[in-house]
């Protein structure tokens, strides 16, 4: 997975930014969707899940997670799978 460990947060939980077209679903048909469309859906799922988004001026378009290392692959399949149910 291409995760970015970031600065932890005030109780020194990690954190990890992920781009959001990493999390889309491989081989989706985006149809008409624009680019923000499609972050936007992206957030979406992933607030479900705990993620936010994540903006500054090194990273844009990311969605960032108060999680493990071991954990993150597990969130990336629940938001693909979140995704291709709305489809």
């Amino acid at each position: 997975m291409d995760f970015t460990r970031i600065k932890s947060d005030v109780n020194g939980n990690p954190r990890h930014v992920i781009h959001f077209l990493t999390l889309e679903p491989e081989g989706a048909d985006h149809g008409a969707l624009t680019i923000s469309e499609r972050y936007q859906r992206v957030i979406k799922a992933a607030n479900k899940l705990g993620g936010r988004k994540y903006h500054n001026r090194a990273y844009g378009g990311g969605i960032v997670f108060q999680a493990y290392e071991c954990e993150l692959p597990r969130l990336v399949a629940m938001i693909r799978a979140l995704l291709e149910t709305k489809q």
